[in-house]
C-alpha cells in the first residue's frame, strides 16, 4: 500500500470499527505544508458501460495532480456505474484505480451512490435497507479497507511538525447513514483544530441521500472550513454552505465547465487557496481564498 512519508501520534490506531467509541486520540500525520487535491465522481454515462469508462479522461487528471504534487488527495465518491446484480463492478474499479495509479500520494475517498444500489436515496452497509451488495462490499475491500478502516465513514487528521496548525478531514457516507455514524460526526467535529473539512458525496440539496440533511444539521453546531462534495458532474463554489462541489472527474458532465481537479493550498497568513483547473489545458477555471473559518479573510 502506498504511504506518506510521515510521522504519526505514538500510542495510535488508525483501525476502527462499529463497536469502537470515536475516538478523541485519532492518529495524527505531521506534514510540512497543508496541500491536497480533490477529485470527483469517475464513472460511465450508463449502467455497466464499462467499454466506455473514461479511464484516460481519470488517467490524464491524475497525472496532473501528480504534477502538482500534493501530498494527499480526497475524492467525492462515484467510482462506477455497475449493477448491483452484474459483474461489472470488479471491472470498472480496475480501470479507476489503474487510472487513479498516476498519482503516487495518498488518496481518501468518500462513499458515492454509486458504491451502494446508484439510487440517490439508497441506504447500504450495516444497519442499512439496502444490505451489502457487491457495488459496496468491493468499494469497502478495495479502497477503504486498505487504509485500515471497517467502515465507509471515518477521519483523518494533519499538523504541522511545529504545531503552527492542525486539520481533521471527516468523510461522511451518506448512503451508509446510521444513527451511529451521526454520534462518530458529532463527536469527531468536537475535536478542536485549525481547519476542519467535510467530505461527503451529495452536495446541501441532494437530500434524499439519507445522510445529508442529518450531518447538515451537525455540521451547522461546529466549525467548519469546507464542505467537499461532488454528485453533481461539475465544478462549483457554493459560499453560503462553504462548499465546493467538484464532481468533474469523469462522469458526464452537465455544465460547460470541462473536466479537472481542485488544488486546496495552506498560505502564510493561515489562508486557503483553492484553485480549479482544466484537465486539458491547466487553465484555472476558479480561484479563490478563505479564512481557517470558511469565511472570506
Amino acid at each position: 500500500m502506498r504511504r506518506l512519508l510521515l510521522i504519526v501520534a505514538a500510542g495510535c490506531s488508525s483501525h476502527h470499527t462499529a463497536e469502537d467509541a470515536p475516538a478523541a486520540d485519532a492518529p495524527v500525520t505531521q506534514l510540512p505544508e497543508l496541500r491536497f487535491a480533490v477529485v470527483g465522481d469517475t464513472r460511465p454515462a450508463n449502467i455497466d458501460d464499462t467499454a466506455n469508462y473514461p479511464a484516460d479522461i481519470a488517467r490524464q487528471i491524475w497525472t496532473d495532480v501528480q504534477t502538482e504534487g500534493p501530498p494527499f488527495a480526497v475524492t467525492t465518491g462515484d467510482y462506477m456505474f455497475a449493477s448491483t446484480v452484474g459483474h461489472e463492478v470488479g471491472p470498472q474499479l480496475d480501470l479507476y484505480l489503474g487510472a487513479r495509479g498516476a498519482f503516487t500520494g495518498m488518496v481518501y475517498p468518500a462513499m458515492g451512490n454509486h458504491e451502494c444500489t446508484g439510487y440517490t436515496a439508497s441506504n447500504c452497509g450495516p444497519g442499512g435497507r439496502d444490505g451489502t451488495p457487491p457495488n459496496y462490499t468491493a468499494f469497502m475491500d478495495r479502497m477503504i479497507k486498505p487504509l485500515g478502516f471497517d467502515l465507509p465513514y471515518y477521519e483523518e487528521r494533519f499538523a504541522a511538525p511545529d504545531g503552527s496548525w492542525t486539520a481533521k478531514f471527516v468523510f461522511i457516507a451518506a448512503n451508509a447513514w446510521t444513527t451511529y455514524e451521526g454520534t462518530w460526526l458529532d463527536k469527531a467535529l468536537s475535536e478542536p483544530t485549525t481547519y476542519t473539512f467535510a467530505v461527503r458525496h451529495e452536495p446541501h440539496y441532494s437530500n434524499t441521500a439519507p445522510g445529508v440533511d442529518p450531518t447538515t444539521t451537525i455540521l451547522a453546531q461546529h466549525p467548519l472550513t469546507m464542505l467537499i462534495t461532488g454528485h453533481t458532474h461539475s465544478y462549483s463554489h457554493v459560499p453560503a454552505y462553504r462548499e465546493i462541489i467538484v464532481g468533474n472527474g469523469g462522469a458526464p458532465l452537465t455544465s460547460s465547465t470541462n473536466y479537472g481537479y481542485v488544488i486546496v493550498a495552506r498560505q502564510p497568513d493561515s489562508t486557503l487557496q483553492v484553485t480549479s483547473y482544466d484537465y486539458q489545458t491547466h487553465a484555472i477555471i476558479e480561484q479563490f481564498t478563505v479564512a481557517p473559518s470558511g469565511l472570506a479573510p
